[in-house]
């Protein structure tokens, strides 16, 4: 794929969206490359916080798998897997989409591609004070906050309006626009704005002190995330335990969200989940947010208050 050289540079000023703010904060892939074994005190987490490794976690075979192809031809036992699935867990994976294998393969490559770049270049794509986009640590909001084990690139995609490409790493192949600064995507969610969020969590010699991403659930309607096969990184909060998710080759992951409970008036539940990290290969996950246009009202749909939730 070709880049368009006459777009935007990550360096030009821009307002950003003024949706939220965030203090700047040292890059985990810097500290790892500078000190592989000493953990910051700022990404240290409580006792109470820190994963257990150790021991035997509940596994996950049981977490739904549905057939998109079934789902798109309406098949009645499908739609009630996916009822379930939105009630019971508030998660499923997704298998036999229609997303080529190469085409998954190109979308991890793009996000190792930025990661692997100089710390100078990322740097010219660095996530504004006011901005939400960028390359950094979204929402941190104190000098006391701790500090996820993990690096992000979140990207507004759809609708044009909020793409700001200062922020598109253009020197890495998989993150090129068209003539019209469209980005190569087809729909695959429902109406509505959408942001890619790539994060990478980086090894850790102490996986048991830090947390990849801290525990929390999302404001959207529905998150579609592709990550490594054969890194357990994922964990679901089901029934009181935090589920570690294997990867099923070839799947995507996807999770309902705030909009999403509040739409089904509770009915589907959005789910609280975290990562982890370890001690011998980064995790990599490219993270697909589906949100309600600003102007979209919010509220339970019609015939979700003639059936609430049992």
């Amino acid at each position: 794929m070709e880049m368009k050289s006459e777009s935007k540079s990550c360096k030009e000023k821009d307002e950003g969206l003024g949706c939220a703010k965030s203090l700047p904060v040292p890059r985990v892939q810097e500290i790892v490359k500078n000190d592989a074994h000493n953990v910051p005190h700022r990404y240290i987490r409580d006792q109470e916080e820190r994963p257990v490794l150790d021991q035997l976690l509940p596994i996950s075979s049981e977490i739904p798998v549905l057939d998109f192809s079934l789902l798109a031809k309406r098949d009645q036992h499908e739609q009630k897997k996916l009822d379930s699935a939105c009630k019971e867990w508030g998660f499923f994976q997704i298998i036999n989409h229609g997303v080529g294998e190469d085409l998954m393969q190109k979308m991890k490559k793009a996000g190792r591609g930025f990661f692997d770049l100089g710390m100078e270049e990322k740097q010219k794509c660095s996530m504004a004070e006011n901005d939400i986009q960028g390359y950094g640590q979204a929402f941190v909001v104190s000098e006391d906050q701790k500090l996820d084990w993990s690096d992000i690139m979140i990207l507004m995609t759809n609708p044009p309006q909020y793409r700001n490409l200062k922020y598109w790493p253009l020197t890495v192949i998989g993150f090129n626009v068209d003539g019209n600064g469209r980005g190569r995507s087809k729909r695959v969610a429902p109406s509505g704005k959408t942001r890619s969020a790539y994060e990478l969590l980086s090894t850790m010699s102490q996986p048991d002190l830090v947390l990849g991403i801290s525990p929390h659930s999302d404001s959207g309607t529905i998150t579609i995330l592709l990550q490594d096969d054969h890194i357990t990184a994922l964990r679901i909060h089901h029934h009181g335990h935090w589920i570690p998710v294997k990867p099923l080759p070839g799947a995507f992951f996807v999770n309902v969200g705030d909009t999403l409970e509040v739409w089904s008036n509770g009915r589907y539940k959005s789910v609280q989940h975290r990562a982890v990290t370890n001690e011998s290969r980064a995790r990599i996950s490219i993270a697909m947010l589906v949100s309600p246009h600003d102007e979209a009202e919010m509220g339970p749909a019609e015939p979700m208050l003639r059936n609430s939730p049992a």
